[in-house]
């Protein structure tokens, strides 16, 4: 397999928020599987993964793969850059090929590896996968316009067993969507992301009891980030609507680790 380092890859990108895993437009119309990597390296050893990309466009679809350093905002928002963040790992990612066609329907197995080098102490390597369309402008009357999009596959790798280490630091109740909302502030203090699951009980101010689970949302090394927790919707029903002050108990799940939780929430 030939590869090509992720280094000679100058081309710009203006930062932009991420796109679903499944995108569709004009000359672009690719499924993406997975919708992330979260895979463990050792330094001084490829890894080599697959992403797969299936175009379910009617006529031949042509792409460009390239890497991307990104920012998760603190609206968790994604923003993406060719720009060589400080401390990139993007140097040691090579990828299989630039540009690729697709024929209708069809699925392509595209292969990339992570070759950290030797001596590198444990941390992670993010980064992401861009795949965009390359079909031409569409002409309507005498007005051009470009047709296309992006899609950003985020790889996280965790090298010489980097890990989190996630702790629980304040809780509240904030506006969501106009909605009140309890919040947990979710600090991590170590060198890889981490992800909150599992689920809780709530009881709120009505008596109503329902299940809770938190947002899923990467938790960086050095960042503290606000996760809500919602109410799980039973089958065929719509979430239940909280009635605060809430009483929360349960504990929640960072890989083998539990974080238990056992406060009240109350609605400013």
């Amino acid at each position: 397999m030939n590869l090509l380092p992720a280094s000679r890859l100058m081309a710009l990108l203006l930062p932009a928020a991420m796109l679903p895993v499944a995108a569709q437009a004009q000359g672009f119309a690719a499924y993406i599987s997975p919708p992330r990597f979260e895979v463990q390296a050792e330094a001084g050893k490829p890894l080599r993964q697959v992403l797969e990309i299936q175009h379910v466009g009617q006529q031949k679809g042509n792409y460009r793969v390239y890497t991307a350093d990104w920012t998760f905002n603190p609206d968790n928002s994604v923003s993406f850059s060719t720009e060589l963040a400080p401390d990139s790992c993007r140097p040691w990612v090579a990828i299989e090929r630039r540009e690729l066609s697709i024929e209708p329907g069809a699925r392509y197995r595209y292969r990339f590896e992570i070759n950290p080098p030797a001596g590198t102490p444990p941390r992670e390597c993010r980064f992401a996968l861009m795949v965009e369309g390359l079909d031409p402008a569409k002409v309507q009357g005498n007005i051009s316009f470009p047709v296309g999009g992006r899609i950003g596959v985020i790889v996280y790798a965790a090298i010489g067993g980097a890990a989190p280490q996630l702790s629980i630091s304040t809780q509240q109740v904030v506006q969501v969507n106009g909605k009140p909302t309890a919040t947990i502030d979710v600090r991590n203090t170590g060198n890889a992301h981490g992800r909150l699951e599992g689920f809780v009980n709530g009881t709120d101010a009505a008596g109503t009891q329902f299940e809770m689970s938190p947002a899923d949302l990467p938790i960086l090394p050095g960042e503290t980030r606000r996760v809500a927790l919602s109410p799980v919707p039973e089958d065929g029903k719509a979430a239940p609507e909280i009635r605060f002050p809430l009483s929360v108990k349960g504990r929640l799940e960072w890989g083998a680790n539990r974080l238990p939780l056992d406060t009240s929430f109350v609605a400013p």
